[in-house]
């Protein structure tokens, strides 16, 4: 990527991507009383058309980080799939209503698999939105989903490993490509050597091996860390020590916070740079001021100048009073991509949804920017194939893989607050 592949945007669209600090025990949406039958369809239904069902809810099961390290980015994730599930219920699935049950993986492999287990197993649900962090994802897959016939589709998984499992769905695109735009933006920036960190678990080692892929310069430094350290006071010493002026951190937001603190105690002034995953509120606040400006960042994003997205944005600030993040999105079309796939299916199964939810989101339909719009399709008479869902995160057009299109923005640190600088469609 060089800087003419960029497209400058007006920084009054750009997406705001100052996330929120985590909270615990976030309350999910109401469950139904279904046990599920014995077909693993969730919802006590015969056929997706809402057959001999009744007018009991769809339900399907959702795992979200509502505690621990990656809490902030279940808390987004709530709002967007609780306004997603507020305009599905608007419209209904052919008289009836989508309901979700929300498990929390504590943002732990072990408490995801845990969830999965109760929604598979128990609650028999045939669709999964989950999770936060691709180390968890893919723990779930291997160790629930695979050999069954429930669809997972992840609101958060950047990992490059996931592509490896077909079955496994995302909607945030892969790593490869904010891999890639990180070793340009900082070979455009004068650097030809780096001193790169990552955290030690799937996330961190698979983007930080295609950052490698794509550098052509030096590595002064490469080495992971873990989490959840009250210190890393020895790893941000031997960063410097390396001689890099340039640092790349791929980690989370509490850990990023810890070593911003350290560098600033101990005067080291580096140019830095980060994955997706450093960028919130809460490191903001717990960081001082000054002590990451300049900082560049790559993040997912969504397609601002879009009138969906715009729509999106616009409802969501006046349910939160704040600005929706790309998470926030991917959740949104978690949501509405299940309930479309609930419609376009021949019965309520994990193998019927599998048949068709990658269909709902691929160009060879008509395009839609609604779930109002891509039932009436389906409601008529339509196919999966003749739906096209534009998200609000962009086009989807799920591929053999399970990865999406993906999009990105390049933000910049000034005055201790996120600016957008670029875009990039990946």
């Amino acid at each position: 990527m060089s800087r003419d592949t960029i497209r400058e945007l007006d920084r009054r669209t750009l997406l705001t991507l100052a996330g929120t600090a985590g909270i615990a025990g976030i309350a999910g949406c109401s469950t139904t009383d279904s046990d599920g039958g014995d077909g693993g369809d969730g919802g006590g239904s015969d056929g997706g058309d809402g057959g001999d069902g009744g007018s009991s809810p769809y339900t399907i099961g959702m795992i979200d980080s509502l505690t621990g390290s990656l809490s902030a980015f279940g808390e987004r994730n709530q709002r967007g799939k609780d306004l997603a599930l507020a305009a599905v219920n608007e419209v209904g699935l052919d008289g009836r209503e989508l309901a979700i049950t929300v498990e929390d993986s504590e943002s732990e492999n072990q408490g995801g698999v845990s969830a999965a287990q109760k929604l598979v197993n128990q609650d028999r649900v045939p669709f999964v939105i989950g999770a936060v962090g691709s180390g968890v994802s893919l723990a779930i897959y291997e160790s629930v989903i695979s050999g069954t016939d429930v669809v997972q589709l992840s609101q958060n998984s950047t990992g490059l490993g996931l592509t490896d499992f077909p079955g496994l769905l995302r909607m945030s695109p892969t790593g490869r490509t904010q891999a890639t735009a990180l070793a340009n933006i900082i070979a455009d920036d004068g650097y030809d050597e780096v001193a790169l960190t990552y955290v030690n678990n799937n996330y961190g080692s698979s983007l930080a091996d295609a950052f490698k892929n794509a550098w052509d310069g030096d590595l002064a430094y490469d080495n992971p860390h873990d989490q959840d350290q009250q210190s890393y006071s020895g790893l941000v010493s031997e960063m410097n020590g390396s001689g890099a002026d340039a640092w790349l951190f791929i980690t989370y937001q509490a850990e990023y916070a810890t070593m911003v603190n350290e560098m600033f105690s101990n005067g080291y002034e580096p140019q830095l740079y980060g994955a997706d995953s450093v960028s919130g509120d809460n490191v903001l606040e717990n960081t001082p001021e000054g002590s990451m400006d300049g900082m560049k960042i790559v993040v997912p994003s969504a397609p601002v100048e879009e009138q969906n997205y715009q729509d999106f944005a616009s409802q969501f600030e006046s349910e939160y009073d704040e600005a929706p993040t790309a998470w926030s999105a991917y959740a949104y079309d978690c949501v509405v991509t299940a309930a479309l796939s609930i419609l376009a299916a021949d019965e309520f199964t994990g193998a019927a949804l599998s048949e068709v939810v990658r269909d709902v989101t691929r160009p060879e339909g008509e395009q839609v920017t609604s779930f109002e719009a891509g039932a009436e399709i389906l409601v008529d008479g339509g196919s999966a194939s003749d739906v096209d869902y534009q998200g609000v995160s962009g086009p989807i057009d799920l591929d053999e893989n399970g990865d999406p299109v993906g999009f990105l923005q390049i933000t910049e640190v000034q005055n201790h607050s996120y600016e957008g600088i670029g875009f990039i469609e990946g």
